[in-house]
């Protein structure tokens, strides 16, 4: 069992949560996830994992609500248990100096490249974060990115807030403008990130994505977070979660995300109406 330290609304649905997890905590490095169980008859979720304490053996978890485990974890405080916590999991992102380097999120996804922005600066890089969400209402955590980067540019659908567009249509103007990228780290929605790979393939940029398809064991035993990386099945627990964002089959993984969107939903409409922790 694992015991929430602190608990943190971030938006409208996405939240921040500190849990001890020592094992965790000693280990992990960016780019890695951790399986989580809310209760012991409850489904196993991947979610990336934020940040780590060493010293105090906690970890940081930022999600969104958007399906019946999720909404579970949310309605749990301070002072409660998660039933189980695997890892950490996945192969770390590679850390090294590129140089120029766009790292892009979209969504809870800025969230998931804040390891990346940390380890890339910390090696020497001039680091450039594009972060968005559909509308103000929605950002997350762009002082916390604004504190770290060289630069900041943030995007939102509706133009509430910065820049009136897509964080790809923002990577695309820099480079158009001429700026030097010698690397892109792209988390988000799989369109997001799919839109990212179209503009950094254009100018041949070396880009890296974190693939997010549904897992259950995330160990490589199940095979059901498969995904199709330059033609071949590489599974994303254990050969990723990054891969190579021109060679990701990215419609195979958006269909393959689908599957049991339709009992995902009636679990959650279910959850919702009857409060049932289980």
């Amino acid at each position: 069992m694992h015991t929430i330290v602190d608990k943190v609304q971030l938006t409208e649905g996405i939240f921040k949560m500190i849990i001890k997890a020592p094992h965790v905590a000693k280990s992990w490095k960016p780019g890695q996830f951790v399986v989580l169980m809310v209760n012991e008859n409850g489904e196993r979720i991947p979610l990336t994992i934020v940040d780590g304490n060493f010293y105090d053996g906690t970890i940081s978890l930022i999600f969104q609500v958007v399906g019946k485990t999720t909404a579970l974890l949310a309605s749990k405080n301070v002072g409660e248990q998660i039933y189980s916590i695997a890892g950490p999991l996945g192969k770390p992102s590679e850390i090294k100096r590129y140089g120029k380097v766009a790292l892009v999120g979209g969504g809870v996804g800025v969230a998931e490249i804040l390891p990346q922005i940390r380890a890339l600066k910390q090696v020497g890089n001039d680091v450039i974060a594009i972060i968005g969400a559909r509308s103000l209402n929605k950002l997350i955590l762009v002082e916390e990115v604004k504190s770290i980067c060289n630069e900041v540019y943030v995007c939102t659908d509706d133009g509430s807030y910065g820049f009136k567009g897509f964080v790809s249509d923002a990577l695309k103007k820099l480079i158009e403008e001429g700026r030097e990228i010698n690397y892109v780290y792209a988390v988000g929605p799989v369109p997001m990130m799919k839109a990212v790979s179209k503009v950094t393939r254009a100018h041949n940029i070396k880009t890296v994505v974190s693939a997010n398809p549904i897992m259950i064991d995330g160990t490589g035993m199940c095979g059901v977070c498969r995904v199709i990386v330059g033609g071949e099945i590489k599974f994303a627990c254990v050969d990723g979660p990054d891969f190579d964002a021109h060679l990701l089959d990215f419609d195979t993984l958006e269909s393959r995300l689908k599957t049991y969107i339709k009992y995902e939903k009636k679990a959650f409409e279910d959850f919702t109406r009857c409060q049932c922790h289980v």
